[in-house]
């Protein structure tokens, strides 16, 4: 298994650098940091969760600090849990998360999801009621802008005629695009244009492996191998985690409190390698 951490980044606590440092020198395995441009005054009453209302409203540009983790790190993976796609231009995303993979060497990992706030989107110009079938379009024009010399794409929601973009991603044939969300039509996304699911965990070990079972049996019927599973949020408990570990969850990453104090955050960390230790190598 691989574990690492997925977090907002703020203006608080460790900086980018500090964090993917931190990491890297414990052994950990990966880095991904959430998104929300900001939050509406209206939406302001935030879920019960493990991360601190705090962090989504100071949050920092995901691109822009895994860069700066990226260049702080020489094996870290390095991706995005997750990116609004609603919320984004195709075209500036796919030039974005490619030119993170260069600066990388080929670490990063587009974790995308549709998101949950609606006010949120709708400042963006986004509907609420096409968000999916938004995503839907956005990302295979992403697709096709890594993976085509001339990219066009013709759809409902996005479209434009030949076009020139680089850098392409290093990683062949592009990198990979994690699938984030619990619905019940994520696999249909996951299965059209996904590399991998990044889910929540939706109650216990026990009710996640089913939902992977079931991804897995559909990928199957569809001639695909098995799907890689991205942890988004695992339970801080062993025996959680042993669970997860027999039944073939790929990569945990945990939530933490992006404003703790440096001496606080570093102690966290040491929590986490002293927690996976046993697991690493299953």
């Amino acid at each position: 298994m691989k574990f690492g951490v997925s977090t907002f980044m703020t203006d608080e606590g460790l900086r980018p650098g500090e964090l993917a440092r931190a990491l890297e020198e414990r052994g950990l395995d990966s880095l991904f940091v959430a998104e929300h441009t900001h939050i509406p005054v209206s939406a302001a009453d935030l879920p019960d969760d493990d991360l601190p209302p705090r962090d989504y409203y100071r949050a920092a540009d995901p691109f822009v600090t895994l860069a700066v983790a990226a260049a702080a790190t020489e094996r870290l993976i390095l991706g995005t849990g997750i990116a609004l796609a609603v919320q984004r231009d195709p075209i500036t995303l796919a030039k974005e998360a490619a030119t993170l993979d260069q600066v990388s060497g080929g670490r990063f990992q587009l974790g995308v999801g549709a998101g949950w706030i609606r006010e949120e989107m709708r400042n963006h110009g986004t509907d609420p009621r096409t968000r999916m079938a938004l995503m839907r379009e956005r990302m295979l024009a992403v697709k096709e802008i890594w993976t085509s010399e001339r990219a066009e794409f013709h759809g409902e929601f996005v479209d434009f005629d030949p076009i020139f973009s680089w850098p392409k991603p290093v990683q062949s044939p592009h990198l990979p695009i994690l699938v984030g969300g619990n619905g019940p039509t994520v696999f249909d996304r996951v299965l059209e244009y996904g590399d991998g699911w990044a889910p929540n965990l939706p109650g216990t070990p026990e009710e996640l492996l089913d939902q992977v079972a079931e991804l897995q049996k559909r990928a199957a019927e569809r001639g695909r191998g098995p799907i890689p599973v991205t942890l988004i949020g695992a339970p801080l408990d062993e025996r959680e985690l042993g669970k997860l570990a027999e039944g073939g969850i790929q990569h945990c990453t945990f939530y933490r409190d992006a404003a703790a104090p440096k001496d606080e955050a570093l102690r966290y960390l040491d929590k986490l390698v002293a927690l996976t230790e046993k697991f690493r190598d299953h």
